[in-house]
């Protein structure tokens, strides 16, 4: 009967702890942790402001890339897409790297999945990031490259990123080979110097052909690892769900940015709190049920 006891008592705490947690947890995972200049704006509702009509994800699997699409890299060479196909899967991912938001999650969700994917930029599978922005530098990207490859924290595979930019003219080949829909929005300076776009990683096969999307900011390094080990032997993968394709609402009008993402943290948060509530009725009941029991044993053997 002690251990019993001492079982019940141990799965309160611990029910209650996690309860606690996630109560404590909810709101401030609901914030979007700050990173740069994030800013968190009014929702004016569940539909997409007239802006960000044209901004989205199109998925064109086995699409082939415009491999040869001139850009320069992070060392200032001229070079063409195609320079990254051939020998190896590729994960593509385009952003701009003066991006005060989104960017930086994303390639922060990529850095992060690839730390726990058994295989090496440069030997298994290359990284190739396009900056969307035909104003930004190759000095840009090479600070960019810097960062990110210190954040892997495997020095020794600086030549498996590849951060580059490029003209006009051969970014929207590429956006649109991938479907990557994005608009130039005003930044706090009224001028037209950001972008309202959305949030993906793309599995590109060893001939360049499009085989996975990711969508959103955080990636399974399972399947990741997947999607390359497929795309290497060029099979194409599987459309997914649109599911945090939008991470940000852009309110021009206010020059804020509201974070969708939250709503969704916030409803997983409540989602995590009713199971354990409905867990924790249940064995309230049990244990009650079990009480009882024990009153009437001892009323029969007394």
């Amino acid at each position: 009967m002690r251990k019993q006891g001492t079982m019940r008592g141990s799965w309160r705490a611990t029910a209650l702890a996690v309860l606690g947690g996630a109560l404590l947890c909810t709101p401030l995972a609901a914030q979007v942790s700050g990173y740069g200049d994030k800013q968190a704006g009014p929702n004016a509702g569940d539909e997409l402001p007239k802006v960000l009509e044209h901004v989205g994800i199109t998925q064109k699997l086995n699409q082939q890339l415009p491999l040869d699409a001139q850009f320069v890299d992070d060392t200032g060479k001229t070079v063409r897409l195609g320079d990254y196909f051939g020998k190896h899967p590729a994960i593509l991912t385009l952003v701009y790297y003066n991006c005060p938001m989104l960017c930086s999650e994303e390639l922060d969700g990529l850095a992060g999945a690839l730390e726990m994917v058994k295989l090496t930029p440069g030997k298994d599978f290359d990284v190739i990031v396009v900056s969307i922005d035909p104003s930004e530098t190759p000095e840009l990207a090479a600070k960019k490259k810097a960062y990110y490859v210190k954040r892997y924290g495997r020095p020794e595979t600086a030549n498996g990123w590849h951060f580059l930019t490029g003209q006009k003219a051969s970014i929207d080949r590429l956006t649109d080979a991938t479907g990557f829909g994005y608009v130039r929005v005003p930044g706090p300076d009224g001028k037209l110097s950001q972008f309202a776009h959305a949030s993906s990683i793309q599995v590109v096969t060893t001939d360049g052909k499009l085989a996975q999307y990711y969508l959103g900011v955080e990636y399974s390094p399972k399947d990741i690892l997947l999607g390359l080990v497929e795309a290497s032997g060029n099979k194409i993968g599987s459309p997914v769900a649109n599911i945090l394709t939008y991470c940000y609402h852009y309110d021009p009008q206010t020059n804020k940015h509201s974070l969708i993402v939250a709503r969704v943290v916030q409803l997983g948060g409540l989602v995590t709190m009713a199971g354990l509530g409905g867990f924790m009725f249940v064995m309230f009941r049990r244990d009650i049920k079990l009480a009882r029991e024990n009153d009437l044993t001892k009323k029969e053997n007394g």
